[in-house]
């Protein structure tokens, strides 16, 4: 029975990457029927040379050792490895003291169910991984915030060293070198790093890279892919944005393997995907309303993709080549014509890029979709997420940096004059990165540093403000911080928690008039915001109003019955009113 056009296809494609038997095996056929197919295309000579060296030909992409040691592997690469933890803890090192910051204060400092061991189960997959290590993390150091970064630290050196064994095992040990030292400073991975609520980023890369690695190895030991459709599991209840990461298998098979053969190999990794999703759906609606609670913005429409695809994937590209201006909030994004007509000319040239790869460089190809892949959760048209934030680059940058180091292992390669150009040019790269790094870190070192620094980037966003009013209230600049809260509300009218912040500050100055005028603002925005019932409540004790005291700390306790505070603030009201002749 002769082959078919299909098979032999496939036998093409996929010759240079796998051995013959594999090939025969994927097609289900005997060995000699690949060996006949090519005895008749090919001329004796080319057939005699390929038959003497077909058990010695160099891998590519695809290819992994028949036999694979981990130990042996650490044993043979131990001076690389220990380099690439040394990049990353000097990249690092000074982000052990930094405190708790933004989002941390509520999740971590203020959060009651830190450390319980129920919290580990609240998750929309009913399980959250990195809320177990967070309770670990409690139980060893309790609320100190070393004991939650070193948790996103490890993560990260995890992942580096995954990038590196990966490359290493598909590609070249150059290229593996060059992408890993790279992927251990580059500063736009800090905010998943340095940042402790950034954490789950780098945690769920680090399970999909290990789920990645099982999935490659297990071309070759079948036992190795229940490895990895665990950890892609527990990378998925790491962070939802790990859902489709299934399509990473079928990329890898379309590039290097076959989807017509293979595709039974990728069906668990997406029925996981798939069942997940369906709890996450749930919880969009759930998403959409915190997203209007703390922004006090409403979503309106959807975002165009013409406009949000070129400016998110133009911005990433700028950041991961200039990493210049990194800022926790990426709000400035209002182009002119000019700008916005340069982004979309960045994503046709890598778009072209991805055409080029598919007929010229599956590696080129198959890392540059990488790329994209890993951004598809935030690139929605649905507005439950920021157009652009550093975070989400945390592994799509991965694609891009592996390709950064294919062309430096080229341009090495020229001749001895490029060689020591390109070696100098990346000591100089990795260094520069590295500095900016740290640089990065000490603005997360508090409350303060961040918000300091997230302004001069991001001028234009309310919250940005907002915190920014915070910092000048504590340094006691009130006038200052007069000036951020009113900047807050010029960019959002119904921005309720900018109204409270201002009349805290407005008390602080002695100016109650002001003050209790911007609490009845801030309340007729959210009439749920009982820190400002409290603190009138506080304006009128202290003015011996004893009465409308006890109004607006009931309506304060009306909306938090449980809080303990404000219980026993109205027992101190009534007992004056009691006392009053």
């Amino acid at each position: 029975m002769s082959l078919g056009n299909s098979q032999k296809n496939y036998i093409k494609r996929n010759l240079r990457h796998y051995p013959v038997s594999k090939i025969a095996a994927d097609l289900g056929i005997p060995e000699s029927k690949v060996l006949d197919y090519l005895k008749k295309k090919w001329s004796p000579e080319k057939y005699d040379k390929f038959m003497r060296n077909r058990f010695t030909a160099e891998s590519v992409l695809n290819e992994t050792p028949v036999s694979f040691s981990f130990s042996k592997f650490i044993r043979e690469n131990r001076l690389t490895l220990a380099f690439l933890a040394l990049l990353v803890f000097v990249s690092y090192t000074n982000s052990f003291g930094n405190g708790f910051v933004s989002d941390d204060i509520a999740g971590f400092l203020k959060n009651e169910n830190i450390g319980k061991f129920s919290s580990i189960f609240a998750g929309p997959a009913h399980f959250s991984l990195p809320a177990f290590f967070q309770f670990v993390a409690f139980q060893i150091g309790g609320l100190h915030p070393f004991a939650f970064r070193i948790i996103n630290i490890l993560s990260h050196l995890g992942c580096v060293i995954l990038v590196y064994t990966l490359l290493n095992l598909s590609m070249k040990k150059q290229i593996a070198f060059i992408a890993a030292s790279l992927f251990a400073v580059h500063p736009i991975l800090t905010e998943s790093v340095s940042w402790i609520s950034g954490g789950l980023y780098s945690m769920y890369a680090f399970l999909f890279l290990l789920s990645f690695l099982f999935y490659l190895l297990s071309k070759n030991n079948q036992k190795y892919i229940y490895y990895s459709i665990a950890f892609y599991a527990l990378s998925i209840v790491s962070s939802e944005k790990a859902l489709v990461l299934f399509l990473v298998f079928a990329l890898y098979e379309f590039s290097f393997g076959s989807l017509k053969y293979n595709w039974k190999r990728i069906l668990p990794f997406f029925l996981i995907s798939a069942v997940i999703l369906v709890l996450y759906v749930g919880k969009i609606g759930y998403r959409v309303t915190a997203v209007e609670t703390q922004t006090y913005q409403a979503p309106s429409g959807m975002y165009n993709p013409l406009l949000q695809v070129p400016i998110a994937l133009g911005s990433y590209l700028g950041l991961i080549f200039w990493p210049a201006k990194l800022t926790l909030y990426q709000t400035e994004m209002t182009f002119s014509q000019g700008q916005y007509i340069i982004f979309v000319i960045a994503t046709l040239i890598f778009l072209g890029a991805i055409a080029w790869g598919y007929f010229k460089n599956k590696k080129i190809f198959f890392w540059l979709l990488f790329f994209i892949i890993t951004l598809l959760p935030t690139i929605t048209p649905l507005k439950i997420s920021w157009i652009v934030a550093e975070r989400y680059a945390y592994l799509g940058t991965l694609g891009i940096i592996v390709c950064v180091a294919m062309f430096f292992d080229r341009f090495i390669k020229l001749n001895e004059n490029s060689k020591m150009v390109g070696y100098f040019a990346l000591v100089i790269i990795v260094a520069s990165l590295s500095v900016r790094t740290i640089i990065r870190n000490r603005d997360w070192k508090n409350e303060d540093t961040l918000w300091l620094a997230t302004a001069k980037v991001a001028p234009s966003g309310q919250q940005i403000h907002n915190n920014l009013g915070d910092v000048y209230a504590r340094q006691g600049d009130l006038r200052k911080a007069v000036e951020e809260f009113q900047k807050a509300i010029e960019i959002n009218p119904n921005y309720a928690d900018a109204y409270h912040n201002l009349a805290n500050t407005y008390q602080q100055m002695g100016q109650i008039d002001a003050a209790v005028e911007n609490y009845q603002k801030a309340l007729s925005i959210n009439p749920k915001l009982w820190q400002s019932y409290q603190n009138m409540a506080a304006i009128y004790f202290n003015a011996g109003d004893f009465p409308k005291a006890l109004e607006n700390i009931k309506k304060a306790l009306e909306i938090d019955p449980q809080n303990q505070q404000l219980q026993e603030n109205l027992k101190v009201i009534e007992e004056k009113i009691k006392a009053k002749p």
